[in-house]
């Protein structure tokens, strides 16, 4: 009898630890669109496979995740937070998401150094980047435009088609060119001043990305200011664009991975964190959406490692312009950039 009672104790175990590992369940933030679906793809399904967790998705984009991560201060419901935009900078002062453990995650001593640098201040790391370069008609032009200084010469203007700095990869595109015009975050006349001359001469100005296809489908533009994935955007659709990086250098958005502060299930948290990190999952993505890995192991086809920026040589020139210098200079910009694009 008691033989049979510590059996029946033994299953018992067995049966509340299977059920506790199948309850388990994490809760992230993803972009939707194309980018949720590779979300699912190159990290979640492998995630789920290995430990049989579930992954419960919010849709939701950097500023608007990062609005909910603030309003849940006291009760956070997100374990893993994902953004674009900086905002795991604020997060981090704030107290709202946790610092990481590089020992923690097996993938964090092959990372470039940029994309785990302040991990332990709460910043997560950086698990794609995406690059802001040139994006150009290959049938138009014969070599493709190798400085950011070649959009400001005169004979480009008439093909040139500038992104809305309401538009984040629209900004980064212009911060580069106020940069090689001589200006800083401290002073953007150089670049409105740059911009204004390129609109004499016969450049325009779009607000969202389908209009930059519209412009290149038709015919009227053969270079713009973009990232990386845009181009593969285009290409997708039958137009003949490539992406090239800038000789002075390529703004870079970083894509990072956070560790929300006041959760229970940590460990499950940073494993999910790991996952993102791990070559497999960067080849996966920058395959599906053409994103820069930060996994110095990842390898890439040919084909791929040709529209974005990749391995040492690649991620060298990234710059990353101060986000919490664009959180509060914004939109001062916006308001300058409309003067200036109204003359």
């Amino acid at each position: 009898m008691k033989r049979v009672t510590t059996l029946l104790a033994t299953v018992s175990v067995l049966a509340a630890s299977q059920a506790s590992a199948f309850a388990a369940e994490i809760t992230i933030n993803s972009f939707g669109g194309a980018y949720e679906e590779a979300h699912r793809k190159c990290v979640i399904e492998p995630f789920t496979a290995e430990t049989g967790a579930d992954v419960k998705i919010v849709t939701a984009y950097s500023a608007d995740a990062f609005a909910q991560l603030r309003a849940q201060k006291d009760a956070p419901q997100f374990d893993v937070i994902h953004f674009s935009g900086g905002q795991e900078i604020v997060g981090a002062e704030e107290g709202l998401l946790a610092p990481i453990d590089p020992s923690k995650l097996t993938n964090a001593a092959d990372l470039y150094s940029f994309a785990g640098a302040n991990m332990d201040k709460g910043e997560g790391p950086a698990y794609q980047i995406a690059a802001i370069g040139l994006l150009y008609n290959s049938d138009e032009l014969a070599e493709a435009p190798a400085n950011w200084a070649d959009l400001m010469k005169p004979e480009m203007a008439e093909g040139l088609v500038l992104t809305d700095i309401s538009n984040t990869y629209g900004l980064f595109g212009f911060l580069m060119l106020n940069q090689v015009a001589g200006g800083d975050l401290e002073n953007i006349q150089p670049g409105l001043d740059a911009v204004k001359s390129m609109l004499d001469n016969g450049a325009y100005v779009v607000s969202k990305s389908p209009e930059i296809q519209q412009s290149f489908a038709q015919g009227g533009a053969f270079v713009a200011p973009y990232a990386s994935d845009y181009a593969f955007t285009l290409r997708k659709a039958g137009l003949p664009v490539k992406f090239q990086q800038g000789a002075e250098g390529t703004p870079a958005s970083y894509i990072t991975a956070n560790l929300v502060a006041g959760r229970d299930n940590e460990d499950l948290a940073l494993k999910f964190i790991d996952v993102e990190l791990s070559p497999e999952a960067q080849a996966c993505f920058a395959e599906a959406l053409r994103y820069t890995p930060t996994n110095a192991k990842t390898e890439l086809p040919a084909e791929v490692a040709a529209d974005v920026a990749y391995g040492e040589e690649g991620v060298k020139s990234l710059l990353r312009f101060d986000p919490e210098v664009i959180e509060a200079s914004r939109a001062d910009w916006v308001v300058e950039w409309n003067k200036a694009i109204a003359q």
